[in-house]
């Protein structure tokens, strides 16, 4: 039995690779090449296959996002494949099908063919319900935050935002497309209407979102810091360094 298969990946090179390492395959059948969110969307509605190789990070949204917008009955199995680890362990830790952790050799990719074949030809039906239902939960919080300023309401992309830091009485809020909002409200109340798996109080006067990190720091002197993807840096104060570092399976 031949398996419709999808590939979706933003870089042509990636997904050429694995279009030819598929070719080798006669159980999987790549019926469509995508190179973004909403392609893949369309695409995995419309076709309706029962495996999706799917990168996390597309350049118009989330890979998690888009699966959020399927309306098929039955959710494909889908192998997330990503070069950031910290992606995998939000999106599927406790109900991973397989991921696949970029960059990858031949033999990491064709042994999780195999753990397909077994998966599919064991009927696990019941295992893609669970993911179905995993992955169709919203994120706590609101998609956009509404930002007023002078006689306009913005709606800012709730997952644009790297960073938000305490200025006195105000928040500053840093997106990843280099802008900077600036409103009067307290990191307390804002981190409330935030998804708490992706956002992270770390000091009294920094709030992170994971995904906009690159590595942590420690120090000699028993202090850590954590690195952004723009090379900001900033201290995890000791109140919070033992939650955080718990929540996003760091060791201490």
């Amino acid at each position: 039995m031949k398996y419709k298969t999808i590939l979706v990946d933003d870089e042509e090179l990636a997904r050429k690779r694995i279009a030819d390492l598929l070719k080798g395959n006669p159980d999987f059948e790549l019926v469509e090449q995508c190179k973004s969110g909403q392609e893949a969307i369309k695409c995995i509605n419309s076709t309706q296959p029962q495996v999706v190789f799917l990168d996390i990070h597309l350049k118009d949204m989330n890979g998690i996002e888009a699966l959020n917008h399927l309306t098929v009955k039955s959710l494909p199995i889908i192998v997330f494949i990503t070069a950031y680890d910290e992606y995998a362990v939000q999106a599927f830790n406790l109900h991973a099908i397989d991921y696949i952790l970029k960059p990858f050799k031949n033999e990491r990719f064709f042994e999780c063919l195999d753990i397909l074949k077994t998966k599919l030809s064991n009927n696990y039906e019941q295992k893609l319900n669970d993911v179905m239902a995993l992955l169709e939960k919203k994120p706590k919080g609101n998609d956009k935050l509404l930002i007023t300023q002078n006689n306009k309401t913005l709606f800012v992309d709730v997952l644009k935002i790297k960073y938000i830091l305490s200025s006195s009485y105000y928040a500053e809020i840093y997106t990843d497309d280099e802008k900077k909002y600036v409103i009067r409200e307290s990191l307390k109340n804002l981190i409330k209407n935030l998804d708490t798996s992706i956002f992270h109080r770390i000091h009294r006067s920094t709030i992170i979102n994971i995904n906009f990190a690159s590595e942590l720091l420690h120090s000699g002197f028993n202090e850590t810091d954590i690195r952004m993807k723009d090379n900001k840096v900033f201290r995890i104060s000791k109140s919070h360094k033992t939650d955080f570092l718990k929540k996003i399976g760091a060791k201490e």
